[in-house]
């Protein structure tokens, strides 16, 4: 490993650590060279993954570029960036799991959208705003309907319990 300060190639390990779910091991390295320290991290060389888009064109798959798109999503919400990192480590660990090669756009789009959703509500909607090409306020309101009734049916029974006890007083 070069050492970013010296570029000499000569170091030593001082400190092993696994990170981000044993998926990455982060190491921290000694220049013997000009004795500055620095962080290097190994990450497990995957198949590449081509993602397949709407319109046929092929591309390698991208987990900053994803990164990059739920950032935007979750942009002024309460959402950290490990909440986003581990949204895109979810989802590759996914990919990399149960799929070869290449893998259709639609397949990522919708599974972001689902995790999303659990994560945060507006930043689900803002990002299947511009996933589903969203034209008019109708494609809001429609995308938004099915997470309206859903939060309101915990409401509803909750009211259907109080008048169940009211009647049995």
């Amino acid at each position: 490993m070069r050492c970013p300060f010296c570029r000499d190639d000569n170091d030593r390990v001082i400190d092993s650590r696994a990170g981000d779910d044993g998926n990455i091991i982060r190491r921290r390295r000694e220049c013997l060279g000009c004795k500055k320290r620095f962080t290097t991290y190994e990450r497990v060389e995957r198949q590449l993954l081509t993602v397949v888009k709407k319109d046929g064109e092929r591309e390698p798959f991208d987990r900053d570029k994803i990164k990059r798109g739920l950032a935007k999503a979750c942009w002024k919400r309460p959402v950290s960036e490990e909440d986003i990192e581990g949204v895109v480590s979810a989802l590759e660990t996914e990919l990399y799991g149960g799929l070869d090669g290449d893998v259709p756009s639609e397949v990522i789009g919708e599974r972001l959208m689902d995790l999303l959703r659990r994560l945060d509500q507006v930043a689900f909607v803002r990002f299947a705003s511009v996933y589903r090409e969203f034209k008019d306020v109708r494609d809001f309101v429609d995308e938004l309907e099915p997470i309206l009734a859903e939060s309101a049916r915990p409401d509803a029974a909750k009211q259907a319990g109080r008048e169940q006890d009211i009647q049995r007083e």
